[in-house]
């Protein structure tokens, strides 16, 4: 993973205040803490911030962030957001060695159409749309890519399937679905009523007469 150079100036004033003006100014309040150093409060510029972490790496870009010229290998952290804008309001960065390992929380993307499920009226549901990896910092992938193109009605793809790049593993639970390739709640509905229904007996012929 490439990393990313993203300059930071330390020594803003704290408080909501001074933070509100510094960002009407289009800069963000952030924070840099880890390996033993004391936290120093830091501003970066919007624009710059916003380009670092709308990568291909997303918020697991690995920066190079220079702080007035001493220069910090970081991962953003924890991410504060505007309630209605949604726009990033402050920013934690974690200094971090490139040789030690770190969690991440990487997205899960799929692939391919699953034609068998549409065919049939299924449908495809992902009750895990993330993954916590465990990776030194430079081995941290992008996103998780499944297959779906061969599933069928029944199917599931579990954690213990997950391709994962040689150097990742993750601590969750092998067993937990990630992908459910599941028959339609209406179709479901017309099999049920198929079997309630009662099978319908033919009519009895009507009885002959008795010979005079």
């Amino acid at each position: 993973m490439a990393e990313i150079t993203l300059a930071a100036h330390a020594g803003r004033p704290t408080g909501s205040a001074a933070a509100n003006r510094m960002r009407a100014a289009g800069r963000i309040p952030a924070v840099v803490y880890g390996h033993g150093m004391a936290p120093i409060a830091i501003s970066i510029e919007g624009r710059d911030l916003r380009a670092a972490l709308t990568t291909v790496s997303g918020l697991n870009a690995l920066l190079s962030l220079d702080v007035d010229g001493e220069t910090h290998l970081a991962l953003a952290r924890e991410i504060q957001r505007h309630p209605v804008r949604h726009s990033v309001t402050h920013v934690d960065f974690q200094i971090v060695r490139r040789d030690e390992i770190v969690s991440a929380e990487v997205p899960i993307v799929l692939l391919g159409e699953a034609l068998q499920v549409s065919q049939n009226q299924g449908v495809i549901e992902q009750p895990l749309t993330s993954l916590t990896v465990e990776a030194v910092p430079g081995r941290i992938p992008n996103s998780i890519e499944v297959d779906i193109s061969d599933m069928a009605i029944g199917d599931t793809i579990r954690v213990a399937d997950l391709p994962l790049p040689e150097g990742v593993s993750t601590d969750i639970d092998g067993d937990e679905a990630v992908v459910l390739a599941q028959g339609s709640a209406v179709a479901a509905q017309v099999a049920a009523d198929q079997e309630l229904t009662p099978t319908e007996e033919p009519a009895p012929a009507p009885a002959e007469a008795p010979e005079g």
